[in-house]
C-alpha cells in the first residue's frame, strides 16, 4: 500500500507468467518473452515487412520482417523485442544466484546468505513435495476455527500479515493532500480476477468464469476435500467474489484520484460499517494507534458490511481458504502450481507450457530480494558512463518540456509558469537507489520454500503497516534494478529509470543518438508528460492533490485528452475485443507527449542537424524506427484480450500506430501524403 497512487510505467506488464505471487507487495514488471532479436548500434533490415508502405502501417513495415519469421514460444503469452533485455538481465541475476545458492557457508544474516538461501529453498523441488501443505497448515487451521463475523474480521487482519488480501486492502499510504506523511488506509479489495470478468455478460465472461470455478474446484480438490464438497465450495468463491464485484470500482474508475481519497476520523470509518470492528482489526495487523485515515472507497466498505451480516460463515471460510492456496501456489507442489497455470496461464495469459522453474525462482528471489541482486545487477550492467550519458539525456528532455510548456497555445501563462516549477521540482532517479533497501530483519533459512515465502510476506507488511504516521521516505524505490521497465509517481513527483531498463535496444553508450532518442528518450518523455496527463496534472511540484490548473485550461485539455479517447476506442483486433479508450488515455497521451519531446530534443544534437544518412536512412527516420522496433512484438489472442480488457497500456502496434498517425514530423521523415493511413486529418495534439 506505500504506492497506492498508481506508479505511472511504460507497460512492460505480464501477460502471461505465473509467478510467486505471494511474497512482493509493489508493482511487478510487465512481462517481456524470450528469442527476440536483440537491437545493435544499427538497424535491422530483415526485420522490416519490404511490401508494407511506411505511410501505411508503420508498425507492420518496421516489424512485419521479425514477425513472420518469429514464433511465440509456449511458455509465453506475448513475445517481443523487450525479450531480449528482460532475459539477458535475468541470465546475469541468475548467475549471481546459482553462485550464491553453492556459498553455504555465507554469514548468516548477510544477503549473500539470504539471497542464497531462498533461491536454494525455491529451487529444491523434492523438499517443496515433501513439505506438502505443511507450513500453511497453522494458517488453514486459523481459518477452520473461525466461528463468527468478528473472528472472521480478526482472522482477515492477520491473513494481510502475510501476504493474503480478503475482504478489503489496508495498510499505509502517502496523503493524498499532504505528501510528506503516511497514513493509514482502506481501500477496496478482495476479488481473484479484474473485476469486469464477474460481472461481465459476453461470452468470454462467462468462459472465463467456468474455468475459474474449475480452477478453484481443482485447488480444493488437491487440498483434500472430495470432489462433490470441493465443486460446491468452489461455486460458493465465485458466488462470494461476484458479491464483491458489484460494488467494486472498475479501472477505469478508479484512473480518477479524487474517487479513492476521502479522509475521515477512525469513529466515522466505524459508524458506516458496524459489522467490522477496525480498532480490533488494526490491532490485529500490528498497526500504530491512529485516530484518522483515508477510507479510499466507502461504497465498498458500506457494500462489504451488508455482505458480512447475509453471508454464511462457511461460504467466508471456504473462499479465505481458496485465497490463501491461491497467493501461495507458487511455493507449494507441483500440483497446485499446474492448476494455476492451467487457469491463470493458459486460459488468461494464451501460454502453453510453464517457465523452467529456474526462472520462476530467479523471479521470485528478484521480487523479494531485489535491491540484494541489484547491487551484483548494476557492477556488471550499469557503468557510471552509462549513467552519466543516460542522465545527460533525461535533463536534454526535461529542457526541452521546459521550452515546449511556454508554446502551448491551449495553456495560459500562469499555469505555463508552474507547469515549469513543477518540471523542474522532479526527482531524477537512474539506474538504483543512492541508498540500498536494508533486509536486516527478513530471516531467509534452507526452510521449505513456503516457510521463506511466508517469512518474506510478514516482513514486507511489517515494513508497510509500521510506517503509518511517519514521513514519507522519498529515496525509496518501487522497482528493483535490473527491472526492465520505468516509472513517474505524482505524489513523489518523481521519475524513476531503473538500469534494467536502460541497456539495449532502449538505450546504450554505443548507439547512435537516434536510436537512443528515438528508444529510451521516447520512454523518459513518456515518464515526464505522466507528470501532466489527465492524473499527474492533479499533482503539485511536491505531490499534492490540489488544482493548480485554471479552468479554461483543463478545458482545452479535456477537449485534447477526448480526441485520444477516440482514436483508441476505434482500435481492436477483432469486433469482441477492442480498446477501451477511457482506460488507456493516460498512457496514450505519455506516448505522444513522450516521443514529441523526445524528437525536439533529438533536433537539437549534432546528429540530427548533420542530416548523414545511416544505413540507408536519415537520422528523422532512424528515430521513428527506433521507436517502433522496441515495440516489437506478437502475442496469442488470449493474451490481447486480457490485456485490452485489464491494462492501462494499449496493446504495442496500437501504441506506435496511434502515436504516429499524430506526428506531422513522422509524415514529413517518410514523404507521407495527407491520404496516407498514416496521416491523421484530424490529428490529437497536446504537447
Amino acid at each position: 500500500m506505500r504506492f497506492s497512487l498508481p506508479l505511472r510505467s511504460i507497460g512492460v506488464a505480464a501477460l502471461s507468467a505465473l509467478a510467486f505471487t505471494a511474497v512482493y507487495h509493489g508493482p511487478l514488471p510487465v512481462g517481456a518473452s524470450p528469442g527476440a532479436s536483440a537491437a545493435t548500434a544499427g538497424i535491422t533490415k530483415a526485420n522490416f515487412d519490404p511490401t508494407c508502405k511506411a505511410c501505411d502501417d508503420f508498425y507492420q513495415f518496421a516489424n512485419g520482417g521479425w514477425i513472420a519469421s518469429h514464433e511465440i514460444p509456449a511458455k509465453y503469452g506475448a513475445y517481443g523485442s523487450l525479450t531480449a533485455m528482460s532475459e539477458r538481465n535475468r541470465d546475469v541475476v541468475h548467475e549471481t544466484l546459482e553462485a550464491a545458492a553453492k556459498n553455504t557457508t555465507a554469514a548468516a544474516g548477510t544477503n549473500e546468505q539470504k539471497v542464497g538461501a531462498f533461491y536454494r529453498s525455491c529451487m529444491n523441488e523434492p523438499a517443496v513435495e515433501a513439505a506438502g501443505i505443511t507450513p500453511l497448515q497453522p494458517e488453514l487451521a486459523k481459518i477452520d476455527a473461525i466461528a463468527d463475523v468478528n473472528a472472521l474480521i480478526l482472522e482477515s487482519a492477520h491473513l494481510r500479515t502475510v501476504g493474503v488480501g480478503t475482504l478489503f486492502n489496508s495498510g499505509s499510504t502517502q496523503d493524498d493532500k499532504d505528501s510528506s506523511k503516511q497514513i493509514a488506509e482502506v481501500s477496496q479489495g478482495g476479488l481473484s480476477l479484474n473485476r469486469d470478468y464477474y460481472t461481465g455478460d459476453d461470452d468470454k465472461s462467462k468462459d472465463i468464469r467456468a474455468k475459474y470455478v474449475t480452477y478453484i474446484t481443482t485447488q480444493f480438490t488437491n487440498l483434500g476435500d472430495d470432489p462433490v464438497t470441493a465443486a460446491t465450495e468452489a461455486q460458493s468463491v465465485l458466488t462470494t467474489e461476484t458479491a464483491i464485484a458489484q460494488y467494486t470500482l472498475r479501472r477505469v474508475e478508479l484512473r480518477d484520484p479524487a474517487l479513492s481519497y476521502h479522509p475521515m476520523p477512525l469513529a466515522d470509518l466505524q459508524a458506516m460499517a458496524p459489522a467490522i470492528d477496525f480498532k480490533a482489526y488494526f490491532a490485529a495487523e500490528g498497526a500504530p494507534t491512529f485516530a484518522s485515515l483515508n477510507n479510499a472507497h466507502p461504497n465498498f466498505i458500506k457494500g462489504l458490511n451488508a455482505q458480512l451480516a447475509s453471508e454464511s460463515i462457511a461460504d467466508w471460510k471456504a473462499y479465505m481458504r481458496f485465497k490463501l492456496i491461491d497467493t501461495y501456489t507458487g511455493s507449494l507442489p507441483k500440483k497446485f502450481v499446474d492448476a494455476n497455470f492451467a487457469f491463470r496461464g493458459v486460459e488468461l495469459g494464451g501460454a502453453k507450457e510453464q517457465q523452467p522453474r529456474w526462472e520462476r525462482c530467479v523471479a521470485a528471489t528478484d521480487r523479494v530480494l531485489g535491491e540484494a541482486l541489484g547491487q551484483a545487477y548494476v557492477a556488471r550492467n550499469f557503468s557510471p558512463g552509462a549513467k552519466a550519458k543516460a542522465l545527460a539525456l533525461v535533463n536534454n528532455l526535461q529542457t526541452t518540456l521546459a521550452a515546449d510548456i511556454k508554446t502551448l497555445p491551449w495553456m495560459s501563462s500562469p499555469t505555463q509558469v508552474y507547469a515549469e516549477k513543477k518540471l523542474t521540482a522532479f526527482t531524477k532517479k537512474i539506474g538504483y537507489p543512492d541508498t540500498w533497501k536494508s533486509y536486516a530483519k527478513l530471516t531467509i533459512t534452507d526452510a521449505p520454500f513456503a516457510t521463506n515465502a511466508l517469512a518474506a510476506s510478514t516482513f514486507f507488511w511489517n515494513d508497510d503497516v509500521t510506517r503509518i504516521g511517519k514521513p514519507v521516505d522519498r529515496a525509496e524505490w518501487g522497482m528493483t534494478p535490473p527491472t526492465v521497465n520505468a516509472y513517474y509517481n505524482p505524489a513523489n513527483n518523481e521519475i524513476v529509470f531503473p538500469a534494467g531498463i536502460l541497456q539495449t535496444p532502449f538505450f546504450s553508450e554505443k548507439n547512435d543518438d537516434a536510436l537512443n532518442y528515438g528508444a529510451a528518450g521516447a520512454v523518459i518523455g513518456h515518464e515526464m508528460t505522466h507528470g501532466f496527463d489527465d492524473q499527474g496534472r492533479q499533482y503539485d511540484a511536491t505531490g499534492n492533490r490540489i488544482e493548480w490548473w485554471t479552468a479554461a485550461d483543463t478545458k482545452n485539455f479535456d477537449a485534447r485528452k477526448d480526441c485520444i479517447v477516440s482514436e483508441y476506442d476505434a482500435f481492436g483486433t477483432a469486433p469482441d475485443a477492442h480498446e477501451d479508450g477511457k482506460l488507456v488515455t493516460g498512457e496514450a497521451i505519455a506516448d505522444l507527449g513522450g516521443l514529441t519531446i523526445a524528437y525536439k530534443a533529438f533536433q537539437k544534437t549534432p546528429e540530427y542537424k548533420s542530416h548523414k544518412m545511416i544505413d540507408g536512412y536519415t537520422p528523422e527516420q532512424r528515430f521513428f524506427i527506433a521507436f517502433a522496433t522496441v515495440w516489437q512484438q506478437k502475442a496469442t489472442d488470449k493474451a490481447e484480450r486480457a490485456q485490452m480488457k485489464t491494462n492501462e497500456h494499449p496493446l504495442n502496434k496500437f501504441r506506435v500506430i496511434g502515436t504516429l498517425v499524430n506526428m506531422p514530423e513522422f509524415a514529413a521523415a517518410f514523404k507521407c501524403s495527407a491520404t496516407d493511413k498514416m496521416v491523421k486529418k484530424d490529428r490529437c495534439q497536446i504537447w
